[in-house]
């Protein structure tokens, strides 16, 4: 028997959604879908994210705050520093990327949230898509791909859930 699959979930998974098509007024489903599946701890984000999520000081920050503070990883563990550690190098040697991008990259919670789910071998849910010749910024599914970290999007997260929120 497969294990259920464990979900990462990057900050444009909560801003997209809330901003465009499960906004809070409108689909209050797939925020009660993400918090009973982080119960059960199928899905969460990082601790970086929530930084992320926090500087939106709106409806979203709030409910990340009172309602999915729990569900936020820490990334101040050892296995994971060495992770990023790891993907920063590998990021670095990438003549395809720009130095703007790579230093973008190194601002952000993309290369911790990659780390967390090599370290706790979780599936990263993300919008973004995989570039193979993109050179202004590093995407979350390109890093995925050479350490062998699925990636999926929010839709596919979930029909792997199987969630039903309509």
């Amino acid at each position: 028997m497969s294990e259920d699959p464990r979900f990462v979930l990057d900050a444009d998974v909560f801003i997209r959604a809330a901003r465009d098509y499960y906004a809070f007024d409108l689909s209050t489903q797939f925020w009660e879908i993400l918090l009973e599946h982080a119960g059960d701890g199928r899905v969460c984000s990082i601790d970086r994210v929530k930084k992320e999520l926090d500087r939106g000081k709106d409806e979203l920050a709030e409910w990340a705050n009172n309602q999915f503070s729990d569900a936020f990883a820490s990334t101040d563990r050892d296995e994971v520093v060495e992770s990023y550690r790891e993907i920063m190098q590998w990021v670095y040697a990438q003549t395809q990327f720009m130095d703007a991008a790579k230093a973008d990259f190194a601002d952000g919670a993309d290369g911790w949230l990659v780390a967390y789910a090599i370290v706790d071998r979780r599936i990263v849910v993300t919008q973004e898509v995989l570039a193979p010749d993109v050179r202004r910024k590093v995407p979350i599914p390109n890093v995925c791909q050479a350490f062998g970290v699925r990636s999926v999007d929010v839709f596919a997260m979930l029909r792997m859930l199987r969630a039903r929120p309509w």
